[in-house]
């Protein structure tokens, strides 16, 4: 069977990154569940294991645009220490969830925290970064 638009997959996969430090991997759970070509994955990813077979094995390597992007200025910001919850103190490193304007969930980290205010970067943590990932196609569902 071969991993076709609309068919949905099963894949065993290892993510690294181009220091050979593994950022994701589906090893010792069950393999990963996708249908091709719907847009449920980074997009390189998504073309990569189109067209594999069953028991085929791949590496994918990846630049940022074929998987989570660049990093944009754009997307991190400055706020005001008083809009983060009474009870929180905010640590570099912590990972939150805002809502836009629209009212979409926006996940961001803490770059940094000053007296008054706190530096949000709203980039995946991925972003900017090459990526290679090592795919199993293991089995073709329909």
């Amino acid at each position: 069977m071969i991993a076709e638009k609309g068919k949905k997959v099963r894949v065993h996969y290892t993510g690294t990154l181009a220091d050979g430090d593994i950022f994701d991997s589906s090893t010792g759970r069950d393999p990963l569940e996708f249908v091709v070509g719907a847009g449920q994955m980074i997009a390189g990813f998504d073309k990569g294991v189109e067209g594999m077979s069953v028991g085929e094995e791949k590496t994918l390597t990846l630049p940022p645009d074929q998987a989570y992007g660049e990093r944009r200025d754009d997307m991190v910001f400055q706020v005001s220490r008083d809009v983060m919850p009474k009870d929180y103190t905010p640590s570099v490193g912590d990972t939150l969830q805002m809502r836009t304007k629209q009212g979409m969930p926006l996940n961001v980290t803490v770059a940094s925290v000053e007296e008054d205010k706190v530096l949000l970067d709203a980039n995946h943590s991925l972003a900017g970064k090459e990526l290679t990932f090592k795919v199993t196609l293991v089995e073709v569902l329909d």
